[in-house]
Order: C-alpha cells, then structure tokens, then sequence
C-alpha cells in the first residue's frame, strides 16, 4: 500500500493497521491537548498544534521505514523547526515532547503501548497539578527601593531594621539619580511577617529623610528549559 514508488525495498504496511495507528494518534492527541489545559494559561493554536502533533509525526515515521538516509533528513527538518521556533516554557516543552513520542510509538506500530504509557502519564499528571506537588510556600519576599540623599553613608544604614523585620536581606543594586544628588538602593528582603510591612517603610522614610520608599513584590521569572 504504502510502498515507495521509486523502489520495491520497502515493506508494505496495512490500510488496517494504518488507521488504527492513525485514530490512536488523533485520541491521544487529544487527550495530550487537554491535559495541557488543566490549571494553565495556554492559547487555542498551541492546544491544536498539540492535538495534532502525533498524526504528523506518525506520517514522518511511516515514511521513514527503516531508511537510515530518510531518517537522518527527518532528524535535520526537526531540529530546523526547533531551533526556528520560540523557547517555551517547561510545561509546554514536556507536552510537545509527550506528543512527539505518541507520533514515534503508533508510527512504528505499538498502537497498544503509546495508549498504556499516555494513559499513565495523564493520570500522573493530573494527580501532580491538582496537588500541592512542587508549590513554594508562600513567603513575604519583597523588593524594596530606597531614596537616600547622596551625603548619606548608605553601608550597614538599614541593618538593625532588617534584623528587626527580615529573615533575610541582600543589596541588589545601588544606583544614581537626580543629576546625582541621590542614589536609590534595591534590596531584597524576606519579611517575618506581611503585616511588618507599613512599619518598616516608616522607619526607612525616618532614616532617608522622608524620600520616595518603594516596597513591592520581587519580580519572578518564567519556568523555561
């Protein structure tokens, strides 16, 4: 059926065993697609690219058929899109990996173990998002900018007041502003507790003379590979 039509080395491969493979593709497809939308922010093309994945690959891997020079063109056209593409983030990395290894196992043939290890997967996956699984404990980390005029020693000038309401402190930055009549400090302190938090910015505006204080929540970078 799907034997080259350059040469007679290829094996020929069943209608029936082809649309099996090819509706376990579409079903797992789907189900990787919606295991991606449990509790995250996704967009309806990367859903559908997902839910599509496995079909595309299944085909590459029906053509390849134990070619090794096919097989080797197919390996350059995945690393071009790969490196052609946006970097995601980890989850979205591990659903296009699981979709890949779908299109890998139903075009080889294992129809029955892509369908045991994806059922698996999901569950395991479901049981890890709907659980506390990994979560950080939620700590009162703060990004605090202070204004200080320039003839201020700013060295150890708000130590006793991170020992009385951080676990942690550490200086980020220290730059100049106002044609360099002051300087702003950045720092990153660990409150003991949310509440301390008007009480700590009185005290700085005492120490900086009443300048512009700034606490806010510090800035968290997105999960990538």
């Amino acid at each position: 059926m799907l034997s080259s039509l350059l040469t007679d080395t290829q094996p020929a491969v069943s209608i029936s065993g082809i649309f099996i493979c090819l509706l376990v593709s579409l079903g797992l497809g789907m189900l990787v697609a919606r295991i991606h939308m449990v509790r995250n922010v996704y967009t309806k093309n990367f859903v559908i690219t997902l839910a599509v994945l496995p079909v595309l690959v299944q085909s590459v891997i029906l053509l390849v058929n134990g070619n090794l020079g096919t097989g080797v063109a197919i390996l350059g056209a995945f690393s071009l899109i790969r490196f052609r593409s946006v970097a995601g983030g980890s989850r979205e990395i591990a659903s296009v990996f699981w979709s890949m290894g779908i299109g890998l196992a139903t075009g080889m043939g294992y129809a029955i173990y892509s369908i045991v290890f994806s059922v698996i997967v999901a569950a395991f996956l479901v049981l890890l998002y709907t659980t506390n699984f990994g979560s950080k404990p939620v700590v009162a980390e703060r990004e605090l900018k202070v204004t200080i005029p320039e003839d201020l020693d700013y060295p150890g000038l708000f130590d006793d007041l991170f020992q009385k309401y951080a676990y942690q402190n550490r200086l980020q930055s220290v730059r100049t502003t106002t044609m360099g009549s002051l300087y702003e400090l950045r720092y990153v302190v660990l409150l003991k507790e949310e509440e301390s938090e008007k009480a700590l910015i009185d005290e700085v505006r005492i120490r900086n003379g009443n300048l512009p204080v700034v606490l806010g929540k510090v800035t968290s970078n997105k999960d990538e590979l």
